[in-house]
């Protein structure tokens, strides 16, 4: 309990938002209002998001494999700049005639990335985790379910304070996650080439 006030009380004080011109025109920025982000579903967009969660035990035992292809993005140009400069090579590749930028990007969050439920690829300002000792205790005795999982670009935007934005979201079946698996995203990202 004691964490999810810690976790509340950062999310307020990094959150805090003013309205600004980001929000003005629908559409045209990160921001829908003072608090929601403006998201597009992949189908809708210039981008295509496939997820393979690998779920493993402490052992290293294999669990399952799920993959989810349908998701959010966000219509600007920091998911271009997320995709351009923090998630690795790109190849071109062609399919169905069509010609896309491809990307794979692997990530494995952590425990208390997975119990805030924040995933960043990029901080620009780090985020430190203060977990106290029971906390910690609680967040190793409980099973989780999780179906979304999310890229975060974490920074300062114009108009608003510190925040942590999901650039990217994938939805898969509903996984139970103990606290001592280990869950690995390969995450296969899709652009159309103009």
């Amino acid at each position: 309990m004691q964490l999810f006030g810690v976790i509340i009380v950062t999310l307020i004080a990094g959150s805090v938002q003013s309205a600004a011109a980001d929000h003005l025109e629908p559409g045209q920025g990160i921001f829908k209002d003072k608090t929601k982000i403006e998201t597009v579903r992949t189908q809708d967009s210039n981008y295509q998001v496939y997820l393979q969660t690998i779920h493993r035990n402490e052992d290293g035992q294999l669990l399952g494999v799920t993959e989810g292809m349908h998701g959010f993005v966000i219509p600007n140009k920091v998911t271009d700049h997320v995709f351009d400069t923090l998630m690795g090579k790109k190849e071109i590749v062609v399919i169905d005639n069509r010609e896309y930028e491809k990307i794979q990007y692997i990530f494995s969050p952590t425990l208390v990335q997975r119990t805030v439920l924040l995933y960043p690829i990029f901080e620009e300002i780090p985020i430190e985790y203060e977990v106290e000792e029971d906390t910690l205790a609680l967040m190793k005795e409980k099973i989780r379910d999780y179906y979304r999982w999310n890229l975060h670009y974490c920074a300062t935007f114009e108009g608003h304070e510190y925040s942590c934005i999901p650039v990217f979201q994938a939805f898969t079946v509903v996984e139970l996650v103990t606290p001592t698996d280990v869950v690995t995203h390969q995450w296969t990202i899709l652009r159309v080439l103009n």
